[in-house]
């Protein structure tokens, strides 16, 4: 049994040389045999990567000392290694918005997957699937609102077009693993909405947590490796690949977390 985990962690690695971390990083994965995709840039690190569940444990442990910090994975589990490789990768986001937040405005927006039913059906509420529409396809929450994006760059635009602050009072927003919220409910406290919330680690987190009787979560949930989806129970699912990334590597730039 492989476990598949996600983390991401922003932090200031400006000051760092990115070549010698990445270095020192993909050195660690081949000792201890890990394979998928990490994804660093100045303003933190982002990964999706798969083994054993006794050399991930030492992978992530390894990982807290490099990196000086205590990094919150999540896991699944599968039967087949979903990765072929062991990568790691320099970008300038860790998840790419192309526009820059203050995270700290974003202090008190995240809701727990046990408080988010309650959330999402109160009236008055938006909520919007920050990701992509191949993502939204096979599967997402409940009355949300599918922005139609083939990147994540592409939300202001939606936001631009669709959303005003005067009328749209609550914003709930969810995503794979909670990287791309982090980014977006800033963006949104910025341009003047006045309550925003988003799922606290996503819906992995969400389907880890919430008993299955009372997930108000609809199909498959996408992940960008072989599996193609999960479903409920956080197995591997059933899903078409309606991705751009049909018959190549799912990993892009702008996430190889569940994600996150």
């Amino acid at each position: 049994m492989y476990e598949i985990t996600t983390f991401y962690k922003f932090l200031d690695l400006s000051g760092s040389d990115l070549q010698a971390l990445k270095a020192n990083i993909l050195d660690q994965m081949v000792v201890l045999s890990i394979r998928g995709t990490i994804i660093l840039a100045p303003e933190g690190i982002n990964a999706t990567v798969a083994s054993s569940p006794e050399q991930m444990r030492a992978f992530i442990k390894s990982l807290d000392a490099i990196l000086g910090i205590k990094l919150e994975a999540r896991s699944t589990f599968s039967k087949v290694l979903p990765f072929k490789a062991a990568k790691v990768k320099v970008r300038q986001e860790i998840v790419t918005f192309g526009h820059n937040v203050d995270f700290s405005a974003a202090s008190g927006t995240h809701i727990s997957p046990e408080e988010w039913n309650d959330i999402i059906k109160k009236d008055g509420v938006v909520l919007i699937d920050t990701r992509n529409d191949y993502e939204f396809k096979i599967g997402t929450f409940e009355g949300a609102v599918n922005p139609a994006t083939e990147r994540f760059s592409d939300l202001p635009k939606f936001v631009e077009k669709n959303l005003d602050p005067d009328r749209h009072k609550n914003v709930a927003m969810f995503c794979t693993g909670g990287v791309r919220c982090e980014k977006f409910a800033p963006y949104l406290i910025a341009k003047g909405f006045e309550n925003v919330y988003q799922l606290e680690g996503g819906i992995l987190n969400y389907l880890a947590s919430v008993p299955k009787e009372e997930q108000l979560w609809q199909g498959e949930c996408f992940v960008f490796d072989e599996r193609i989806s999960v479903d409920a129970d956080l197995q591997p699912g059933s899903s078409t690949d309606h991705s751009f990334y049909k018959g190549k590597s799912k990993v892009s730039d702008e996430k190889p977390n569940g994600g996150q």
